[in-house]
C-alpha cells in the first residue's frame, strides 16, 4: 500500500494512492464504514498503518476500485509533506562506502556518523529548496528513509521490521562548505530551512520485500550524478534501526535517513530528484536566496 499526504483546500490530508488517484482517508470511513485518523502523523502515532494495510489488502484495494466522485485524479494531486512534525529526524553520513571514498573520507567501521536535523527544514514534494545566503557550496543528496511505526527501545536485527510503518524518498542537504570549515558545524550545516525534503510516499514494508536490493540515485537536471544499492551501505538498514533504538526511544513516525550514495552541487535554477526503484520520484526545484 502508498499512503501520501496531500493538500485539500487548506488542509493537508492522508490519502492511498490508487490506479485512479489519490482517496482521501476521510473519502474512505465515509464510504466504508471507517474511523481511522486523517492525518498522517495520527495514523502513524495510532499504530494504524498495519490496520489499513490489512483491510487494503483483504478487499479493500478492490473497494477502492469502485470510487469515483472525491477521488483526485494523478494529474490534479498536489502533495504536501509526508510529515510536518516528526520527533527525531536521524541523518547518517558516509553510510555508503564508495561515497566516502568519492569525498577522500573514510567511511566509519565501528558505528554510524549519524546527526538530528530540526523538522523546521521539512519539505515536500516540488517545494522549492533554498540555498542559504550563509553559504557558498550548498549539496544534495538522495537517500532512502524509515519510518517508525511504534515505541520501542533495544530492538534486535532480527526484528526490525516489527518497528517500522513504512519507507520514504527523501532529499537532504548540505552546506558544505560551512562543514568543511569546522567539522563541529554538522548541525549548522544540515540545519536550514528547507533542508530536508519527505516524501510523495510511504511505502508500506510488504511492497519492499528486500530493501537491500533497493537502487537509490541522486538525479540533478534528468542527469545521474551518483547511483549505489541498499546492499553497499556499510551499516545496512536493520543495524541502523537496531542501533538507534539503543541510544534513545524511538517514537512512532520518527524518521531515519540512511545515507546518500552521492551528494550533488546544487545551484539556483537546478531540479533535483530522488529516485528509488519502485518508488515514485521525489522532485524539488532549487532557489539561491543570494540572488
Amino acid at each position: 500500500m502508498r499512503l501520501a499526504t496531500i493538500k485539500q483546500q487548506d488542509r493537508e490530508v492522508a490519502s492511498i494512492l490508487g490506479k485512479q488517484g489519490a482517496i482521501p482517508i476521510d473519502l474512505i470511513n465515509r464510504q466504508f464504514n471507517q474511523s481511522w485518523p486523517t492525518e498522517m502523523l495520527d495514523i502513524i502515532q495510532s499504530d494504524k498503518v498495519p490496520e489499513i494495510n490489512s483491510w487494503y489488502l483483504n478487499g479493500g484495494r478492490e473497494q477502492l476500485a469502485t470510487l469515483s466522485d472525491g477521488v483526485i485524479p494523478k494529474n490534479r494531486i498536489e502533495f504536501a509533506p509526508l510529515l510536518r512534525r516528526p520527533r527525531k529526524v536521524w541523518g547518517i553520513g558516509l553510510n555508503y562506502r564508495a561515497h566516502a571514498a568519492d569525498l577522500a573520507e573514510q567511511s566509519p567501521t565501528s558505528e554510524p556518523a549519524s546527526f538530528m536535523k530540526p523538522d523546521t527544514a521539512i519539505i515536500g514534494y516540488r517545494d522549492t529548496i533554498k540555498i542559504p545566503r550563509m553559504s557558498e557550496k550548498t549539496t544534495g543528496e538522495a537517500e532512502l528513509g524509515i519510518v517508525f511505526g511504534k515505541q520501542c527501545q533495544e530492538v534486535s536485527r532480527e526484528d526490525w521490521r516489527s518497528a517500522i510503518c513504512g519507507f520514504v524518498s527523501i532529499i537532504d542537504m548540505t552546506a558544505e562548505d560551512i562543514l568543511r570549515r569546522n567539522p563541529r558545524n554538522l548541525t549548522q550545516s544540515k540545519s536550514f530551512d528547507t533542508f530536508i525534503s519527505l516524501g510523495p510516499i510511504l511505502v508500506t514494508p510488504d511492497e519492499v520485500p528486500d530493501v537491500n536490493n533497493l537502487t537509490v540515485k541522486t538525479v540533478i537536471n534528468g542527469k545521474t550524478h551518483a547511483e549505489n544499492q541498499v546492499s553497499n551501505m556499510t551499516f545496512p538498514p536493520d543495524f541502523l534501526v537496531s542501533y538507534h533504538s539503543k541510544i534513545m526511544t524511538q517514537l512512532p513516525g520518527d524518521i531515519l535517513s540512511t545515507g546518500t550514495p552521492g551528494a550533488a552541487h546544487i545551484q539556483d535554477g537546478d531540479i533535483i530528484e530522488c529516485h528509488i526503484e519502485g518508488f515514485e520520484p521525489l522532485v524539488n526545484p532549487v532557489r539561491d536566496l543570494k540572488n
